[in-house]
C-alpha cells in the first residue's frame, strides 16, 4: 500500500489543493481547514453542509500554510484573503451574507459555539445535514469528540471530528461500481489521503480502525469510519452535478461510512508514493 494522493482544504468545505508532500502534526496537514466562513446571519461558523454552494469555490495558499489563501469563484474570479473587503466579495459571489476567517485559539470558545436551528428542530437540522431519508437512520454520534454537541468543530481547529480523514483507492472504484450512473470523482468525498490498494476488500480501511500505520516519517491511527453526509451530493462544478446515489449506496450498503478518520501519533513528512506500513493491530 502506499500514497496515491494527498489532499489539503486551506477552507474549510472549498475545493482544496492536490499536493506532492506535506508536514503532519496534531491538526493534521499543515494549513488543512486554516480557515473557515462564519454565517453571519446564523453567527456561527459553517459549512457545505448548510452552504452547499461554498463547495463550487476552490481555495489555495499564496504562499505558505497558515498564511493568505485565495479563493477562486465560479465564475472564475478570484478573491484574496489580504485584499481590503474580501468579505463583501465572498458574501456577493455566495449570496449569502458571510466573513472569511483564520482558524482562531481554542480559548476562542464563542467563535466555535454552535446555534440551534431557529425553529428549534435539531432533529430535522440532522436530518438535512446528513441528507437522510425520512427511512433512513442517522450516524452513531457515539465516536464524534463530545465537544462538537456545543461546538461546530472542535476548538481550535475548523475540522468536523477528526484530523485526517483517508479513503482507499479500492473503496472509490468500489463505489464507482456500485453507482454506475454517477460521477465518483475524489473530490466529491474530500479525503486527506487516498491510499493506493491492490484487490481483495473492496473497503480495506475499515479493517484498519484500531491500528497504527507508519506513512513517510509520520505516525497515525484509524479510530473511526466516517458517516457520510450531505456534501458528498452536492453541485461542485458542471462536471459533478448534484448526486444523492452514492449517499443512498452508503447508508444502505456501507453501515453509512465511508473511508476512515485518523488522529496523528507522531507528527513528520508524508509524500505521495510513502508505503502505508501497519505497524500494530486492531
Amino acid at each position: 500500500m502506499r500514497i496515491e494522493q494527498l489532499w489539503r482544504y486551506p477552507v474549510k468545505s472549498m475545493m482544496g489543493e492536490p499536493l506532492d508532500r506535506c508536514a503532519v502534526g496534531e491538526l493534521g496537514l499543515a494549513g488543512d481547514r486554516g480557515w473557515a466562513v462564519r454565517d453571519e446571519a446564523r453567527g456561527t461558523i459553517t459549512g457545505a453542509k448548510k452552504l452547499g454552494g461554498l463547495m463550487r469555490f476552490a481555495a489555495g495558499y499564496v504562499a505558505e500554510p497558515d498564511g493568505p489563501v485565495e479563493i477562486r469563484c465560479p465564475d472564475g474570479s478570484i478573491i484574496s484573503s489580504s485584499e481590503p473587503d474580501p468579505d463583501a466579495k465572498l458574501s456577493d459571489a455566495l449570496g449569502h451574507d458571510v466573513t472569511l476567517w483564520p482558524r482562531q485559539p481554542a480559548t476562542d470558545l464563542e467563535h466555535y459555539r454552535r446555534v440551534l436551528p431557529a425553529d428549534g428542530d435539531l432533529l430535522g437540522e440532522l436530518r438535512a445535514i446528513f441528507g437522510r431519508d425520512p427511512d433512513e437512520p442517522l450516524p452513531d454520534f457515539t465516536l464524534f469528540p463530545p465537544e462538537i454537541i456545543q461546538y461546530e468543530s472542535p476548538p481550535g481547529t475548523y475540522f468536523d471530528a477528526f484530523p485526517l480523514l483517508v479513503m482507499s483507492s479500492a473503496a472509490l472504484e468500489s463505489v464507482a461500481r456500485a453507482c454506475p450512473g454517477s460521477v465518483i470523482d475524489v473530490r466529491r468525498f474530500r479525503p486527506n489521503l487516498v491510499v493506493g490498494t491492490d484487490g481483495g476488500d473492496e473497503h480495506p480501511e475499515q479493517a484498519w480502525i484500531g491500528a497504527r500505520a507508519r506513512i513517510g516519517s509520520a505516525e497515525v491511527e484509524f479510530v473511526g469510519g466516517c458517516p457520510r453526509c450531505v456534501m458528498i451530493t452536492r453541485e461542485i462544478d458542471e462536471t459533478i452535478p448534484v448526486d444523492r446515489a452514492p449517499l443512498r449506496h452508503v447508508v444502505a450498503e456501507l453501515d453509512q461510512n465511508l473511508g476512515v478518520y485518523a488522529t496523528v501519533v507522531e507528527a513528520g513528512e508524508i509524500s505521495v508514493g510513502d508505503p502505508v506500513e501497519l505497524v500494530s493491530s486492531p
